[in-house]
């Protein structure tokens, strides 16, 4: 019986095995080539990339800047006019304060970016904000000049008994002022008179129109007047007498501060406007004449 099985498995073998040899040898004879199965053709459309100038146009954000009118703002001059230009890493709008009350509860609020205010106002805002502000970096160092119209002020002493003009009431300017009388013996609120005013350009009126005039004013006010005045002269350079109080420091009147949460949320916007700034002044201070038409 076993033999039977073997016998038939192995004619089911060899059937199979010719019937595979006969196909290919009629195959081979009809010179028939069996086509290859033809893939489906899928069409890709692809996908348009953004050109840089369509990336960069959609990176920009608008960025609200205020600055005081001034020194604080000079440094300015040409990073606006970039931006007017559309030539900035982002869009600024710039808003030119006449008071530094016109700037700080907009600032705190967010809607101010970043400002250029003097420095002790930015300390007080900072302890009554409770830090929702922070200082960028410093703008204006030594830009104070006593001034006059007459020649009788030599030195801080002389200034004792006389009528000072001045702008910054509740600034860096009075505590300037304040602090080279006090230290040199004169109670500010008693051995002088200090009248203060909103802009320079209202000190510079009087000391226009006032002969033995006294004032506290800043550059380039003083140039200003000089040029319209030949009688204004330079008394002291308020710079040096704190220097001559305080030899390891100087008079830093004003700062760029930034809302914290902003910055914390946009580093690289903040960190290109400081780039942008930083070219700004340093185009000013090489190049006088050409800013001066920006100012």
């Amino acid at each position: 019986m076993k033999k039977y099985k073997y016998l038939i498995l192995t004619l089911i073998f060899s059937m199979v095995v010719l019937a595979g040899c006969q196909a290919k040898k009629n195959a081979e004879d009809n010179n028939i080539t069996p086509e290859p199965t033809k893939a489906e053709e899928i069409t890709v459309t692809p996908t348009e990339e953004p050109t840089k100038e369509e990336e960069s146009t959609a990176e920009k954000i608008t960025m609200n800047i205020a600055a005081l009118k001034g020194p604080t703002a000079m440094g300015m001059v040409e990073l606006m006019e970039r931006a007017e230009n559309g030539e900035t890493a982002n869009n600024y709008d710039f808003t030119i304060a006449g008071t530094a009350d016109e700037i700080t509860t907009n600032l705190i609020k967010g809607d101010f970016q970043i400002a250029a205010i003097p420095c002790n106002l930015a300390s007080i805002l900072y302890q009554n904000s409770e830090g929702k502000i922070q200082v960028a970096g410093i703008n204006t160092l030594g830009v104070l000049y006593i001034v006059e119209t007459g020649d009788s002020i030599k030195s801080v002493e002389d200034l004792k008994g006389k009528t000072i003009y001045s702008t910054g009431k509740g600034t860096t300017p009075e505590f300037t002022l304040n602090y080279l009388l006090s230290s040199h013996g004169i109670d500010p609120s008693k051995d002088v008179t200090i009248q203060y005013k909103s802009e320079a350009t209202e000190v510079a009126a009087i000391l226009s129109e006032t002969d033995n005039a006294i004032a506290m004013l800043p550059q380039p006010y003083v140039t200003t007047v000089q040029m319209t005045n030949d009688k204004v002269r330079v008394a002291l350079d308020v710079t040096k007498e704190w220097e001559a109080l305080n030899s390891n420091s100087s008079v830093v009147t004003g700062v760029v501060v930034v809302n914290k949460k902003f910055a914390d949320e946009n580093k690289e916007a903040v960190e290109a406007f400081l780039a942008e700034y930083k070219d700004s002044v340093t185009y000013i201070n090489s190049n006088v004449e050409e800013a001066s038409n920006l100012i």
